[in-house]
């Protein structure tokens, strides 16, 4: 073996190269065998120098590499070319491979005579699995986003340049890549999208919040529209700046759609079973009210034939003011399930309402039934109408009457009750008087008992009651701001109870709950009677003139204004629901033009308009006494608010 020169080792150079670890550096003589090794070669090659100076440097190919030639093939190009570098396997002494970048250069005397060659060999294993790892990882996502075809997955440069495209894309959208790549992401919305600036106002929501998502009509190559929804995240490199955005886009056409079509077929099941209820309201209301009229009818009319004959026919008078009465809480019932009837609120002694119905509820349900009434020594007053709770009393005790045929006994219960959140469904927590209608009847199965609320439905059978019964109930307390319970058992019988706030008066005022008493009429008036209907009008003229009122008619609004303008009028009482003009909006335009007049509005719903919610109202049906109250009230409030303005007036004598 032919050595080096003398001047080439021993020196500092050499200490420098023996003391490099993670690079095999060593050189090799002119024909490629080992002349020098260092402790990086040492350390991942496996030989000691002992083992390997002059040994050819070839044993560290793989087999396949040294017989194709390889090492000299390396040799040769370092000799021809002045270096030689390439990246491959190399095989260590226990026989493993390691991936190594290989550089070779030639080394030459002064005179350019070639004395051999410095391999310089890094291993570089680990970052080759790492990389090899990160490009497996980037083709699996790669294959990922290429495989999703519901979803349109492409990224856009900062200005919103497409760099990326799916077979999704493709799918949705109607270009190949070849035709989209390059174009701005704009190109996919409507012209007047464009002109508002909403694709660029996306990118600069992504790049202000880090996302933007949104839904809206989206253009195909073929110009046809979609319906979208389309999510752009940001994408910034480990300084902050922004280096792109991911957009993620899907086809929600065929779901927009079909919601579309859900929501028409859910309309038209609405509509259906509106048309259903209404048929079931018609049919039990009808039956109802035609029991009334006929006792009102066939009462009238035996009255008229006694009268002609000089007969009594007061008896006969009764008879039809109580089926009138008692229509007149049928259509209070409904409009309070309808939640449209306005609650007197007030603060209601329970045990005097109870005791002071008792008669009537005892002939109520006949003498089959006895009614027994347990009540603490003392309770607080409840928070409710006096009116409607005597009646939804009356329906609990009816029904309860119903589920006893063969008699028994009907408890009524009141109490003061604390209750958590929770603990009672609907009611929040707090203290609330707790009254109960306790019957021994035949019960209810666990599927009527969870339909016992619904709207029109009844156990009675077709044409023996509305159905309308405790979801009268139930709207009403729930009106007062509490909550019916209803437990039940087949056999057992059935407890029903109102759940009503406390009142919050320190004292309860007496509910008037006869009204029948006739209220003496002070001064008479000249009053304008308005309504559309001739039969209505003429019976409130009718009460108004029998308390000693003179009374004018008008058959509209805009008749009521003209006479207004012709006559001194005292007061003016009008219906509301009129052709043209409503009572509230008579009541606005004659607080214009006459100052200071009172007008009372006679509603039958409570439906007035808000500003209209202070002035006086009378609800139907109404008695004559209560009109003489309503319009003794309102004058009195009248002359109060006159005397405030221009002191004391004197009646004419």
């Amino acid at each position: 073996m032919k050595s080096l020169p003398s001047e080439y080792s021993g020196n500092r150079f050499e200490l420098l190269v023996q003391s490099v670890t993670d690079y095999a550096i060593f050189m090799l003589n002119t024909d490629g065998r080992i002349a020098s090794w260092n402790a990086g070669a040492r350390r991942f090659k496996g030989y000691e120098p002992d083992e390997i100076i002059g040994q050819h440097f070839s044993r560290f190919y793989t087999p396949q590499d040294q017989a194709a030639g390889v090492p000299a093939a390396a040799l040769e190009t370092a000799r021809q070319e002045g270096r030689f570098e390439a990246e491959g396997w190399r095989v260590r002494k226990d026989g493993t491979h390691f991936w190594a970048n290989v550089v070779i250069d030639p080394i030459r005397d002064t005179d350019g005579r070639l004395l051999g060659f410095a391999k310089i060999t890094r291993d570089l294993t680990e970052r080759r699995a790492a990389d090899e790892a990160l490009r497996k990882s980037e083709e699996r996502f790669r294959l990922l986003v290429e495989s999703v075809s519901d979803y349109a997955i492409y990224m856009l440069d900062p200005v919103g340049t497409i760099t990326s495209w799916n077979s999704g894309a493709e799918r949705a959208k109607g270009y190949a890549a070849e035709e989209i790549l390059g174009k701005n992401f704009a190109l996919f919305y409507s012209e007047e999208d464009r002109i508002a600036g909403l694709p660029s106002r996306a990118l600069s929501s992504a790049q202000r919040d880090g996302r933007f998502e949104s839904e809206g009509w989206r253009i195909r190559k073929d110009g046809s529209r979609f319906w979208a929804n389309a999510v752009i995240d940001t994408i910034r490199d480990s300084a902050g700046e922004v280096i792109g955005y991911a957009k993620v886009t899907r086809d929600l056409t065929e779901r927009r759609e079909s919601q579309q079509a859900l929501e028409d077929a859910r309309a038209a099941i609405m509509q259906a079973q509106k048309m259903d209820a209404i048929g079931k309201l018609t049919g039990g209301v009808a039956h109802d009210f035609n029991n009334l009229l006929a006792v009102i009818v066939g009462s009238l009319e035996l009255a008229k034939m006694r009268l002609a004959k000089g007969g009594d026919i007061e008896r006969f008078l009764d008879n039809a003011m109580a089926a009138a009465d008692r229509g007149a809480s049928l259509t209070q019932r409904m409009l309070a399930f309808a939640r449209r009837q306005e609650l007197k609120l007030q603060s209601v002694d329970c045990v005097a309402l109870v005791q002071g119905m008792a008669d009537m509820l005892q002939s109520s349900v006949g003498p089959g039934i006895d009614i027994e009434s347990l009540f603490p020594k003392s309770l607080v007053p409840a928070y409710a109408d006096p009116g409607q709770l005597e009646m939804a009393l009356l329906n609990l005790v009816v029904n309860a009457r119903d589920a006893m045929p063969d008699g028994g006994r009907i408890t009524i219960s009141g109490s003061e009750m604390l209750t958590a959140q929770g603990a009672v469904p609907g009611l929040a927590s707090g203290t609330y008087v707790k009254l109960s209608v306790i019957d021994e009847g035949e019960g209810m199965d666990s599927a009527t008992l969870e339909r016992a609320r619904e709207p029109f439905f009844t156990t009675k059978g077709v044409g023996k009651g509305t159905g309308l019964g405790l979801s009268m109930v139930h709207g009403f307390v729930e009106q007062c701001g509490g909550a019916l319970t209803i437990d039940s058992s087949v056999g057992v019988g059935t407890t029903v109870s109102l759940w009503l706030p406390v009142s919050q008066e320190a004292e309860t005022r007496e509910a008037d709950i006869s009204g029948h008493s006739v209220v003496q009429t002070q001064s008479p008036l000249v009053i304008l009677a308005v309504d559309d209907d001739d039969l209505v009008l003429t019976n409130t003229a009718g009460m108004l003139e029998d308390l000693g009122h003179t009374v004018f008619r008008a058959g509209s609004a805009a008749d009521a204004l003209r006479m207004l303008d012709q006559s001194r009028i005292d007061m003016v009482v009008t219906d509301h629901a009129m052709p043209g003009m409503t009572g509230a909006q008579l009541a606005d335009a004659i607080e214009q033009a006459h100052p200071g007049l009172p007008v009372i509005i006679i509603t039958g719903f409570a439906e007035l308009p808000p500003h209209s919610s202070s002035r006086p109202r009378l609800d139907k049906p109404f008695r004559q006494a209560e009109l003489a109250r309503m319009v003794n009230g309102v004058r009195s409030l009248s002359q109060e608010g006159a005397q405030r303005e221009f002191g004391p007036s004197i009646d004419p004598v």
